[in-house]
């Protein structure tokens, strides 16, 4: 009787170890279908992309972007400054149904400049899983988002400079945001040594220096820079949408600490 008992415990002990490797296998599928690192050649070159995101492609060296970023499929980003979406679909296209993408723009911008650009953009597929935020700058995301993998803010920066924007508290509001160990990528159109922010509404240009001061007095850590979109030869004294030259732009990634 000792030795039934004995065998049938050994057999029940056996079946429940079974079970937890299934169990831990389909956590651990799981966990890799979210944090997959997508193709992002082929969401570049997707068939449905737009002509004008193409001619955009041309200048903003979307595959070495999102390869810089890292975004990977589930994740939930925050796209700061967001215009008319053309760095927002790629994100959304990047992260894949499983993620989320908040696009951030604040009302006098849609009014302004962007108006019902990013609402036609919104009615592709593609963009399924983005959420348009309409907030001011320094209160861009919603009380109940937490705990984002990613923020990127590209070339709008130098834009808040001018508007009644306290970047300090916009920066704060960013690191709060974000997961711990999660990323900021900002990206920006460059200024002169000792121009600062002087230049930000006449040639859409600020300073590298500058920006990184204020970026990291919120706390963020700079993990990596980007030398992809950098252009020595422009001498970073023109409009950059008039430029005589390729616009010489740096690219940071920052962490927020563990």
């Amino acid at each position: 009787m000792a030795e039934t008992i004995r065998r049938c415990r050994s057999q029940v002990i056996g079946i429940l170890a079974c079970l937890a490797l299934v169990a831990g296998g389909v956590i651990v599928s799981a966990t890799a279908q979210v944090s997959a690192t997508p193709d992002y050649q082929a969401i570049v070159a997707l068939p449905d992309r737009s002509d004008a995101d193409r001619q955009t492609d041309k200048r903003r060296e979307p595959v070495k972007m999102l390869g810089f970023i890292g975004v990977k499929t589930g994740m939930k980003v925050l796209d700061m400054g967001a215009g008319a979406g053309y760095s927002t679909e790629l994100l959304a296209r990047a992260v894949g149904p499983g993620g989320a993408v908040y696009a951030q723009d604040s009302a006098a911008v849609i009014e302004r400049f962007v108006k019902d650009k990013f609402d036609i953009r919104a009615q592709s597929p593609a963009m399924k899983n983005v959420l348009h935020v309409i907030r001011d700058f320094d209160d861009p995301i919603p009380p109940e988002v937490k705990a984002l993998d990613l923020i990127t803010f590209f070339f709008a920066y130098h834009d808040v400079t001018y508007m009644p924007v306290d970047r300090a508290e916009m920066n704060r509001k960013m690191f709060a945001a974000l997961k711990p160990g999660g990323f900021l990528v900002i990206a920006d159109h460059s200024a002169r040594p000792g121009d600062g922010i002087a230049v930000a509404k006449t040639l859409h240009r600020i300073e590298e220096s500058v920006l990184r001061g204020e970026i990291e007095a919120a706390g963020f850590k700079l993990v990596e820079e980007g030398n992809f979109l950098r252009h020595p030869e422009d001498p970073r004294d023109a409009a950059v949408f008039r430029p005589q030259v390729p616009v010489d732009e740096f690219v940071l990634k920052y962490q927020k600490p563990l």
